[in-house]
């Protein structure tokens, strides 16, 4: 997985597409997920663009897609149960599946520039410390 400085990831094990959801960390600072709103399949989407929402009893954060492709799928079971997000924000509770375009070069990938795990835990530290 890699990681924005806004708190998503994109699951980066398949070179071809990847979901995407939020991290542990914003789901437990968002508090109880109460509601999603889930992009549209076959959107075309830019790095940075907001492809969806989620709402909490505390507050709402748009999502922020972490790469630039499209909308192949979206987690239909959080509209029923948004508390996914709570319960599994990293696996149950990704939010949509986003078909990846390589940049130019072999083996590119927007995702490249991203955080790792260890990369984005250190800057959850960094947060924490500020706060």
């Amino acid at each position: 997985k890699r990681y924005t400085e806004d708190h998503e990831w994109i699951d980066t094990s398949n070179p071809e597409s990847g979901d995407v959801g939020i991290s542990s960390y914003a789901a437990k600072a968002l508090g109880d997920v109460v509601y999603v709103e889930l992009p549209t399949i076959g959107l075309t989407v830019s790095k940075g663009d907001a492809i969806g929402a989620v709402e909490s009893v505390k507050s709402a954060s748009d999502i922020m897609t972490p790469v630039s492709g499209e909308v192949t799928e979206v987690n239909s079971q959080l509209e029923e149960t948004p508390s996914l997000i709570n319960k599994s924000p990293e696996g149950d509770g990704w939010l949509a599946k986003i078909k990846v375009v390589p940049e130019a070069g072999e083996g590119m990938y927007e995702w490249d520039s991203l955080m790792d795990a260890s990369a984005y835990k250190k800057f959850t530290e960094e947060v924490d410390k500020k706060d």
